[in-house]
C-alpha cells in the first residue's frame, strides 16, 4: 500500500524558516520532520511512498538523491567509472520514494490528483508532511478496510490555546490550561479508496479540505477514526521549537520505531 504524502505548502506562517526551504525539511531533532512522518508509517511496515511536491521541491529532491551518501559511511573509488561502496545499514533500506513535482501554487485536492498515475491499489494513505503523533497506523487501516466506505481520517480532541475558567460570580472555581474539548478536529492522517479521485480536480485551486471532503461526507463515504493519544502539527516556529524541545528530552511520542 502506498503512502501519499503532501509537500507542497510554503508554510508562510513559520518564515523563519521556511524562507529558505520547505516545510517538510524543517528539522526536529537534526532530521527534516518529513523523515519523522515517514519513519511512523514505515514502523507499520507502509514503505513505498509518493511525495507530491510544490514550494522549494527541488531541495527534497535533493536530500533523497544524497541520502545514501549521507546517511553511510562508504568508500569512493575515483576515476572514469566511478564506484562507491556503502558500509553501513540505515534503517530506511527498503523504503521506496516516488517524488512527483504537482506545482508550486497547486492546491491540496489538485496534488491528490496530480499523482493518481502513481496508485496502483484500491486503497492507499495520505497524509502532511508537517505533522506527527502516535497513532496506530495499522489500526487506522484496518478501520477503513473494515467500514468499506471511501474515505477515513483520524480525529483527535481538538485543544483550546487559552486556559478555561470556571466562575462563581467574580471569583474563579477551577482553572485549566489548554484543555481538551468535547469538539472532534481532523489531524489529516486519511485512509483513502481510489474512488476519491473522482472528487478532486487537477484545477489548481482544488483544496482537498473544503469541496471534496465536504461531499464525501455528504455522500457518507467520510468516516472517522478516533484518536485520543498524542497529535502536533508544525505550523509555527513556536511549534518547532516545542517539538523539537519534545524530541531532546528523549519524550517524543510519535517515535514509535
Amino acid at each position: 500500500m502506498k503512502t501519499v504524502i503532501l509537500c507542497g505548502g510554503q508554510g508562510t506562517r513559520m518564515r523563519e524558516e521556511t524562507e529558505f526551504k520547505p516545510k517538510p525539511m524543517v528539522t526536529i531533532g537534526g532530521r527534516p520532520i518529513l523523515w519523522h512522518v515517514m519513519k511512523m508509517y514505515g514502523q507499520h511496515g507502509l514503505t513505498d511512498f509518493v511525495l507530491a511536491l510544490g514550494y522549494k521541491g527541488e531541495m527534497i529532491k535533493d536530500y533523497f538523491l544524497h541520502y545514501e551518501a549521507m546517511n553511510n559511511d562508504f568508500t569512493m573509488t575515483l576515476g572514469h567509472n566511478d564506484k562507491v561502496e556503502y558500509h553501513n545499514v540505515h534503517g530506511e533500506k527498503n523504503f521506496q520514494v516516488t517524488l512527483a513535482n504537482t506545482g508550486e501554487n497547486t492546491m491540496t485536492g489538485a496534488r491528490i490528483k496530480k499523482i493518481e498515475k502513481y496508485i496502483d491499489e484500491d486503497t492507499f494513505c495520505l497524509t502532511y508532511g508537517d505533522g506527527v503523533s502516535d497513532v496506530d497506523i495499522s489500526k487506522l487501516v484496518a478501520f477503513h478496510k473494515k467500514h468499506g466506505k471511501t474515505a477515513t481520517v483520524c480525529t483527535v480532541h481538538a485543544q483550546s490555546r487559552y486556559g478555561s475558567l470556571g466562575l462563581s460570580g467574580d471569583q474563579v472555581t477551577s482553572f485549566a490550561e489548554k484543555p481538551l474539548s468535547e469538539g472532534w478536529i481532523s489531524v489529516g492522517f486519511f485512509v483513502l479508496d481510489k474512488k476519491v479521485f473522482t472528487y478532486v480536480t487537477d484545477d489548481d485551486t482544488c483544496t482537498f479540505e473544503q469541496k471534496p471532503l465536504q461531499q464525501l461526507a455528504k455522500d457518507g463515504e467520510l468516516m472517522a477514526y478516533r484518536h485520543e493519544g498524542f497529535f502536533a502539527a508544525m505550523d509555527t516556529y513556536r511549534e518547532a521549537q516545542a517539538l523539537n524541545d519534545l524530541w531532546n528530552k528523549k519524550a517524543a511520542p510519535w517515535k514509535t520505531w
